[in-house]
């Protein structure tokens, strides 16, 4: 499906039945459709989003700010026809589905969140996650990277780092997950403008009284690259979030350990409703 706003033509693909829930990709759909469990799309019509710029949407990545996200969400949820929707990000695009909920309260039920940094500044992040790493894994996880990273090529893409980076991404140190990853649209474009300008000074903690929206934030155990321990003391911070932990994660709790991310899920929206 394609929905025309503010000169660009967005692109998004659903699944299943029930309260629409839309998933951001900055990759392109195709890797979220394959790593979301199915249990959720019985939960939610999962509605896959490529934001301006990004995967099969046009439109230029360097005119996305937070509030032209919002005005772009809320055109595709008004041509689902909901009256208000969830929206859960991964990663760094949690921080758009954060800002999505902050801006449009009355159209947004529940911010669902899966290894999302407390803030925007990667060197910080990076230099506290390698820190952690260093202090937390063990030493079989550790050699694991050192033979991955000493395999790769001169000069390796985006990609290539990212799965050499297996043991601080998954709970399953040796996981293959080239296969998840073979439909995606990688627009380099976008994820500068994400991972610079768009969230590089951005902090959770800024303004947290306006997160009205109850958000859940999922976190794997042995996620290495955005770890638990960033968010000590962060959730009181904020009117309503909650932190859940998986303990046989990484990264991707949602696809790692699914029938308990759902029902934690699950659990969490029939207790937390505005």
């Amino acid at each position: 499906m394609n929905v025309s706003v503010n000169g660009a033509e967005l692109f998004y693909s659903t699944r299943g039945n029930g309260p629409a829930c839309l998933v951001l990709s900055g990759i392109g759909t195709k890797p979220y459709e394959a790593m979301t469990p199915p249990q959720l799309s019985d939960r939610f019509r999962l509605v896959y989003v490529d934001p301006r710029g990004s995967g099969r949407s046009t439109g230029e990545a360097s005119d996305l700010t937070f509030d032209v996200l919002a005005e772009d969400l809320e055109a595709i949820r008004a041509d689902l026809g909901a009256e208000r929707v969830a929206v859960l990000g991964h990663s760094v695009m949690s921080a758009l589905a954060i800002e999505y909920g902050r801006r449009c309260p009355e159209s947004v039920s529940h911010v669902i969140t899966a290894g999302a940094p407390p803030g925007g500044d990667m060197a910080k992040l990076a230099a506290k996650a390698s820190a952690f790493f260093e202090a937390d894994a063990s030493e079989e996880r550790k050699q694991i990277l050192r033979e991955n990273m000493a395999r790769l090529p001169p000069n390796p893409t985006q990609g290539q780092v990212m799965f050499a980076q297996t043991p601080m991404r998954y709970f399953d140190a040796r996981f293959d997950a080239v296969p998840l990853y073979a439909e995606a649209v990688v627009r380099p474009e976008f994820l500068q403008h994400v991972f610079g300008s768009l969230t590089q000074g951005w902090d959770i903690t800024v303004g947290s009284g306006s997160l009205r929206v109850p958000i859940f934030l999922a976190h794997g155990r042995y996620d290495y690259t955005v770890p638990y321990v960033l968010w000590d003391g962060i959730p009181a911070q904020l009117p309503n979030a909650t932190l859940e932990i998986f303990e046989r994660s990484g990264h991707q709790p949602f696809f790692e350990e699914p029938d308990r991310f759902v029902g934690a899920l699950t659990d969490w929206m029939a207790t937390h409703s505005w």
